[in-house]
């Protein structure tokens, strides 16, 4: 039987993220470990599955309690049709409406996922958190962003706004396996990495915490017999304020 090609190309991505983004990863996660210690919370952003990543981070098991995942109206996989995402995604102006209901305050870290950094939604929010005194990391494709053009009115990407640019190594169009026989690549890579990077961040942010002696608020899985209490009484701390409760 042929080997899956797939393993063996995400494989070299990943090792690249791990080589070159394992210093971003942990200033990320500085930042997070800070924003929860001041008691603020950290918001995730993206749109149609850079979305994924906002709920991955998000009322997980082994996560960390004070993340909001920002699921917009229209920006997520379950719009019908998904061809709707794709257009609303471009539509400059939606970005302050979503930040605008989102709670989100001064103060706060944000973090936006964009593989291509084209699009103008990630863009402006990223934009207009900054001005909102909101520190901004971006989890986005270098080489892809590198390739295209940007959707942005003034001509600007999401690696050029935010404070902290965390590359996801992903090749342009995100697909990695060829066939000589077609035209078009399959299999993305930018969810698989992008989870891997966001959970190595949260699992330094809970190692920073320890050591600076701050008991980190994480989920318990729903499906551990002792959950319930457990999880409530982190919840209760962030009453009001956790946007997925």
């Amino acid at each position: 039987m042929p080997k899956l090609v797939y393993f063996d190309k995400v494989q070299q991505i990943i090792e690249k993220a791990i080589e070159t983004q394992s210093g971003r990863v942990r200033e990320l996660a500085e930042w997070m470990a800070e924003t929860i210690i001041a008691d603020h919370l950290i918001y995730v952003f993206g749109a149609g599955h850079a979305g994924i990543i906002s709920e991955e981070l998000c009322y997980r098991a082994g996560g960390l309690v004070p993340i909001n995942a920002i699921l917009a109206p229209g920006l997520t996989l379950n719009t019908y049709p998904l061809t709707l995402e794709t257009a609303l995604e471009r539509l400059s102006g939606y970005a302050e409406i979503i930040l605008e209901s989102s709670q989100i305050m001064a103060g706060d870290l944000l973090i936006i996922h964009s593989n291509s950094g084209r699009n103008t939604i990630s863009i402006e929010m990223a934009e207009i958190a900054k001005e909102k005194g909101i520190r901004v990391a971006g989890l986005t494709s270098l080489a892809h962003a590198n390739s295209v053009k940007s959707r942005h009115p003034k001509g600007k990407k999401l690696m050029d706004v935010v404070d902290l640019v965390i590359d996801n190594c992903g090749v342009p169009g995100d697909a990695v396996v060829a066939y000589e026989s077609y035209s078009q690549k399959c299999g993305a890579t930018s969810t698989v990495v992008g989870s891997m990077l966001m959970n190595a961040a949260v699992s330094e942010t809970v190692r920073i915490l320890l050591e600076r002696g701050y008991p980190p608020p994480l989920t318990k899985s729903a499906n551990l017999d002792d959950s319930e209490e457990y999880n409530q009484k982190i919840w209760d701390r962030y009453k009001g304020r956790l946007t997925y409760l």
